[in-house]
């Protein structure tokens, strides 16, 4: 049920929540951009797993959603549910990419 008092705080949580995933994200596209540019250490993979993790990602937060959103739950609840396995993978990617770093 809708609470007038806690809905302004759990909009500001799912707010920040997508904000760092956004932020992430950029970590993620720049430092593939730095190594296809040949300036960041990434693998020969990367190309092809910056297009093909999506679709895995993308499929799980739209599974999510429909199973929150079938269940009845508030519609913040359901975003956040589509959020986390895109936030997931892009807090993993921008982790594993900065670990790598420059091209030597």
């Amino acid at each position: 049920m809708w609470n007038p008092w806690t809905a302004p705080l759990t909009l500001m949580r799912l707010q920040l929540q997508v904000s760092v995933m956004l932020m992430e994200a950029g970590t993620v596209m720049w430092l593939r951009s730095l190594g296809v540019a040949g300036l960041w250490n990434v693998t020969p993979a990367e190309r092809a797993r910056m297009v093909t993790e999506k679709v895995g990602a993308f499929g799980r937060s739209a599974a999510a959603g429909l199973a929150s959103a079938a269940a009845g739950r508030p519609a913040e609840r359901t975003v956040a549910a589509m959020l986390a396995p895109v936030a997931r993978k892009t807090r993993a990617n921008a982790r594993r990419l900065a670990r790598r770093g420059p091209a030597r």
